[in-house]
């Protein structure tokens, strides 16, 4: 038994795997393109027998299909995505290749095997499309979190490619009979995450003793959500969800930017403390708000709660409290990424010289 797993190498597709293949699942056939972050080396360590890289793109509709056609996975789980607002602001064609047309190119292949299958086999198979909170929009201060139910809203050219992806799956289901299940997750947060996300970012920032630059007030409001938490809600939607059903998932920590930049500058400081003790609040620079920026994210989790049982298991103190402590104990891991193309990427982006790892606004 296999099941297939999209963008893999990457950070939450990386954990999810590791978690999968502690819990001795099926074998895991990881179909990664190995972009910019996508690290292979996050799952180096897991053997062949539990895991199989297959570098291809899921633009590539012959691999696609020849992988579901060889393989047989009984579940097909798709992380991969273009997924940085900024980089989609500023490139949203790559945002469209691999999203939407990524995605339809997996679901039609998809729909292809399982109208191949018979009995147990067509019975067991799930198709199971990770998306975003950030479909949704914004949210005003008084305003009710996103259900799901809550009417798609998009803002970002990401967050519109990765709606368009959620309709494609949601149709493939009403259409075709395609078992899909959905999830919209809240911001993650934990081990192996590329550092041009805001938690590893401010982590490297502050133990380099570089800004933290903050776009706007830094009162933008997010919840947050621990990554293996994440996993296990995955999990938990791809035994027990209702096929057709999509499923929020939240971490119940609702904090300004601001306020999570200083939970974690806390930590950073608690755990690899200046030499003169003085805390790195004074690294906090503002700049100018980027175009399009959410003011308020906020998920409603009580239908997985309800139908599912999932809770998240990390405090947001003891997932930053994690999440640091994998960063400081992970160092070679850290210069293996922030020395490729990533530099060069900041360098257009931001104008930093390829030396600096970390410059992009929080």
């Amino acid at each position: 038994m296999t099941i297939l797993v999209t963008g893999g190498c990457g950070f939450i597709g990386s954990n999810f795997i590791h978690e999968w293949a502690a819990l001795g699942l099926e074998r895991v056939i990881n179909l990664d393109a190995l972009t910019y972050a996508g690290n292979p080396q996050n799952l180096s360590a897991l053997p062949l027998e539990r895991h199989e890289l297959v570098r291809g793109d899921i633009l590539d509709k012959t691999l696609v299909e020849s992988l579901m056609r060889e393989r047989r996975p009984s579940a097909i789980v798709h992380f991969a995505a273009e997924s940085h607002v900024d980089r989609s602001i500023h490139g949203p064609a790559a945002f469209v290749e691999t999203n939407v047309k990524g995605t339809f190119t997996l679901l039609e292949a998809a729909k292809g095997y399982y109208s191949s299958l018979e009995g147990p086999e067509k019975e067991a198979f799930r198709f199971l499309a990770v998306s975003t909170d950030e479909v949704y929009g914004s949210l005003g201060p008084q305003d009710p979190p996103f259900t799901e139910k809550t009417p798609y809203a998009p803002n970002s050219p990401y967050s519109a490619s990765k709606a368009a992806a959620d309709h494609l799956a949601r149709a493939y289901r009403q259409t075709y009979g395609l078992p899909v299940l959905s999830t919209n997750c809240s911001n993650n947060y934990g081990p192996y995450q590329f550092p041009e996300k805001l938690v590893p970012l401010l982590i490297l920032n502050a133990l380099a003793e570089k800004p933290i630059p903050v776009y706007g007030d830094g009162l933008q409001i997010r919840d947050w959500l621990y990554v293996s938490d994440h996993c296990a809600a995955l999990r938990l939607v791809l035994a027990k969800g209702r096929v057709g059903e999509s499923y929020n998932i939240g971490g119940g920590a609702s904090l300004a930017n601001l306020d999570i930049i200083r939970a974690i500058l806390s930590e950073v400081d608690r755990l690899a403390p200046r030499a003169d003790g003085t805390a790195r609040l004074d690294l906090i620079t503002h700049v100018k708000d980027r175009p399009g920026h959410d003011r308020r994210y906020a998920v409603d989790a009580g239908k997985i709660r309800a139908e599912l049982g999932f809770v998240p298991s990390h405090s947001l103190a003891l997932g930053v409290e994690k999440t640091v402590k994998w960063y400081l104990s992970n160092q070679p891991w850290v210069q293996s990424v922030v020395n490729l193309s990533y530099r060069d990427w900041l360098k257009a982006q931001y104008g930093e010289e390829p030396s600096s790892p970390s410059a992009e606004p929080l």
